[in-house]
């Protein structure tokens, strides 16, 4: 069994707030905000949001496009995968940390703009490193 530190780490809130608010709007405002983000933290940003407002929780076709996108992604400087979620199905959030891990060859942290419930929570605890704002919640 590989045991993985976990470690929490604060980036700008005001750029967090705007990269979970702009995010879900407009291609290429989300295009650029990953860009930015991708250069800050070093690594190459992958979005993957579930909706708190419908019933949509993370599930096992989650992780099959999890991958998709993976293969077809330069990962090579390794993964920061944006993450809001209410959370969902243990299994499949197993399945995506080892998918990101696979993928970034170890290179994998997560960044939470606002919330990261459940098997969110168990996908950032998958991570190397977790950043967060000051209004982030990890939890049940």
């Amino acid at each position: 069994m590989v045991n993985y530190i976990v470690k929490i780490a604060m980036i700008s809130e005001p750029f967090i707030s705007t990269l979970s608010d702009e995010l879900g709007q407009h291609p290429k405002r989300r295009q650029e905000l990953l860009r930015k983000l991708s250069e800050a933290v070093g690594y190459t940003a992958v979005a993957f949001f579930t909706s708190f407002r419908y019933p949509v929780m993370i599930e096992e076709g989650d992780a099959d496009m999890i991958e998709e996108v993976l293969q077809a992604t330069d990962l090579s400087n390794g993964l920061c995968l944006v993450l809001n979620s209410p959370g969902g199905d243990a299994i499949a959030a197993e399945r995506i940390v080892h998918t990101c891990r696979v993928y970034s060859n170890d290179k994998f942290v997560v960044l939470i703009p606002r919330r990261a419930k459940s098997a969110a929570t168990m996908i950032a605890f998958g991570a190397d490193k977790i950043y967060m704002g000051q209004t982030s919640a990890l939890g049940p």
